[in-house]
């Protein structure tokens, strides 16, 4: 198949490229290599990508809409992966423009040109963020969601209910993935796994929020790109349901919603646990009261996609964290 992947120079966008690299498709990503964290790290990701033979890299920002919507009509894409959006809980407070940009006109751009493109099925990221107040665990997509915390989560629940119009009105079939804490090698710099480790091995402390009494349902980055690639054939279909007024996650439109988590919340201290035997050094805890827009717990129940792809996570936290502190010393030389 030819496929487009959005945000390939991003973490889950590289993985997914290299994964899907040498499986017979024409792989095309796009990314635009904005600046809200280190520009040679997505460089250094399309450079571990050269040698894919199969792959091409395009500048492009998705809030062009006429650059987005020539791309669509030149290359005819089968499938598409939209992994590209501004991530951060904390960062919307600051600047919520850029989540306008990328996560609402991007997303609509790319809706746009699957429609006219006649894309047989986008897979487009969501987040657990969007389970905001939600007291009730583990989270699940039949949850209802009306109580975002974050600017981030309100557009990301956005990003779910553009789609489903777009499968209602245009029968593209669309499927949701709200990603839960992903973690691994190349790595995004803002996220604990890459703070923990850069400030224990420079022997500085790290913030620990709501005083370490947080869990997370952290997911390793083979596991996601696993989940993504599985999920790429399993093409949404219009559907006869008696009625969908209490389930947010059914639908007669051809639109499928998943959550992608390991499934197995980690307490947060557990995790900076796991950071200390990896590195060898003992953590300096600064403990922080709870963040604005974050969340004490995430727990992902998984049962839906294992059910719609047969696959469940293999890789537990401190194995994870043990091959993503092998990398960060390899590629930082540290």
């Amino acid at each position: 198949m030819k496929l487009l992947i959005t945000g390939m120079a991003g973490f889950i966008g590289h993985a997914v490229a290299k994964r899907l690299s040498g499986q017979g498709h024409e792989i095309v990503g796009i990314d635009n290599l904005n600046a809200y964290y280190d520009v040679s790290l997505k460089q250094a990701r399309l450079d571990d990508l050269a040698g894919c033979q199969d792959v091409r890299f395009l500048r492009l920002d998705l809030a062009d809409r006429d650059a987005v919507a020539e791309l669509f009509a030149k290359e005819g894409f089968d499938r598409v992966i939209h992994l590209a959006a501004q991530p951060g809980v904390r960062y919307s407070l600051e600047n919520p423009h850029a989540y306008a940009d990328a996560n609402l006109i991007g997303h609509l751009n790319v809706l746009e040109g699957c429609r006219h493109g006649r894309v047989g099925h986008l897979v487009y990221a969501s987040s657990s963020s969007v389970y905001g107040a939600n007291d009730k665990v583990p989270f699940d997509t039949s949850d209802h969601v009306d109580h975002p915390i974050s600017l981030y989560a309100a557009t990301k629940k956005a990003n779910e209910l553009m789609a489903h119009t777009y499968s209602h009105l245009y029968e593209l079939p669309t499927t949701g993935l709200r990603f839960f804490t992903v973690y691994g090698p190349w790595g995004r710099p803002d996220m604990a796994m890459f703070k923990f480790t850069r400030a224990i091995l420079a022997g500085e402390p790290i913030q620990v929020f709501n005083h370490g009494d947080m869990s997370r349902d952290f997911t390793y980055i083979d596991d996601i790109v696993e989940g993504i690639v599985r999920i790429l054939d399993v093409v949404p279909e219009r559907r006869v349901v008696s009625s969908v007024d209490d389930q947010p996650d059914t639908s007669r439109a051809p639109y499928a919603l998943y959550n992608i988590g390991h499934g197995s919340p980690v307490a947060l201290m557990e995790f900076v646990r796991a950071v200390e035997q990896a590195t060898g050094r003992e953590a300096v805890c600064d403990f922080q009261p709870m963040q604005p827009g974050d969340v004490p717990r995430t727990w992902a129940d998984t049962e839906a996609l294992f059910e719609a792809t047969g696959y469940r996570p293999k890789v537990g936290v401190q194995e994870g964290v043990r091959r993503f502190v092998e990398w960060y010393r390899g590629y930082y030389g540290d």
